[in-house]
């Protein structure tokens, strides 16, 4: 279809899933041309606690016996790079706690050479599942996360050896002599919502992902800090890329919603909501007023009990006021509304497919004709 010449330039992200089973046959259709990128995931567990992943309450623990069965995000984009051509490859995100920053600087360019230079180091300040349980210091996250971005690019960017004194960080005579593909370092996105980590983005990304936008406006607020940060850091603010993994939930039907929207799974994504969020969208948390979202979800210590009585206080309209909903092409059409606010790179995630196994089957398709009535939306060709 022709485009619009003055319509924003908009192109949708594709997921590649790093838990077993893996399937990277998925690649070669990824690759095509379709997508901007492809992003990978990184995690050691799952948002979904132990106690709800049984068959009592989906059927999808029949598919996997855990939710947690991740691999490491840095190894499959390794894999994927050799697999793939033209798409380029972006982890969304890697912690900078588990993982030295010497060793990111390090894999992130082995993972450009792989790729003949199509990798995106995509990296944030973590979140306390993955880290505190293995042990790791996760005190002054966002500190550790900035002077981590210092050492990578002090790595990428010094001839010879280098010496570093810094809080959490030092080296000394440290060297990192691996040359980056044609003279250019991979690109560093940012996945940030916090005042402080926006800062950040501003004054050091290429790319950037809000952790959650609840609505327009807030993505615009968010988009508007980096910005900010950006101009008065001297940097162009509109060469950071605007990105965002939109999670919704997509139904063929209004019955098909009202499904979806009982599924003690989809229920569960309330758990990475603040009451803080909830509340201002009018809305009580069911898990108090202190819940923090996803800093407060430890998979392996929510009860049953607890998880049970979380899911019958959910009211349905709350899980409704954080997702976009409905049909892929009324999905696309608030998808719009964030691209109308500055979002340029989308990445749809149907929640529906938690739903169960049926769903799941269903959901690459009502994903795939929500991308396509998004593009038609944005005059670009699909």
């Amino acid at each position: 279809m022709p485009s619009d010449s003055t319509a924003p330039t908009v192109q949708p992200a594709a997921f590649l899933r790093t838990t077993l089973p893996l399937d990277l046959s998925v690649l070669a259709e990824l690759d095509g041309g379709r997508y901007h990128s492809i992003w990978l995931p990184d995690h050691m567990v799952s948002f979904w606690p132990d106690s709800i992943w049984t068959p009592e309450f989906t059927d999808l623990a029949a598919a996997s016996p855990s939710p947690h069965r991740h691999l490491d995000g840095m190894a499959v984009a390794a894999a994927a790079a050799v697999l793939t051509e033209n798409t380029p490859l972006a982890t969304a995100v890697v912690d900078t706690v588990r993982r030295h920053p010497a060793s990111l600087a390090q894999t992130a360019l082995t993972i450009d050479h792989l790729s003949g230079g199509r990798f995106i180091l995509g990296v944030g300040s973590g979140e306390s599942e993955n880290i505190v349980p293995y042990g790791f210091d996760f005190n002054r996250p966002v500190s550790r996360f900035e002077e981590a971005l210092q050492v990578i690019r002090l790595l990428w960017e010094s001839e010879g050896p280098v010496d570093y004194a810094g809080r959490f960080y030092r080296l000394r005579q440290a060297r990192l002599d691996t040359e980056p593909v044609e003279g250019r370092r991979p690109p560093i996105w940012i996945g940030a919502s916090g005042p402080r980590m926006l800062d950040i983005v501003g004054r050091h990304a290429d790319g950037w992902w809000p952790a959650g936008a609840w609505t327009p406006e807030h993505y615009a607020d968010m988009l508007a800090t980096v910005r900010a940060a950006a101009e008065r850091a001297g940097r162009d603010p509109l060469a950071i890329t605007p990105c965002f993994i939109q999670v919704c939930l997509i139904g063929t039907d209004d019955a098909a919603l009202a499904e979806i929207l009982q599924a003690p799974l989809v229920k569960a994504f309330l758990l990475q909501v603040s009451a803080h969020t909830l509340r201002a969208l009018g809305h009580e948390h069911p898990m108090g007023d202190d819940w923090r979202g996803f800093h407060d979800i430890d998979p392996a210590t929510l009860t049953r009990e607890r998880i049970v009585d979380f899911l019958g206080r959910v009211d349905p309209e709350s899980i409704l006021a954080v997702l976009p909903h409905g049909t892929p092409a009324q999905v696309a059409r608030t998808v719009k509304h964030y691209v109308d606010a500055g979002l340029r790179v989308p990445k749809i995630m149907d929640y529906g497919a938690m739903a169960g196994l049926a769903h799941a089957a269903a959901s690459a398709a009502n994903v795939r004709e929500a991308e396509d009535e998004l593009m038609r939306l944005c005059g670009a060709p699909t």
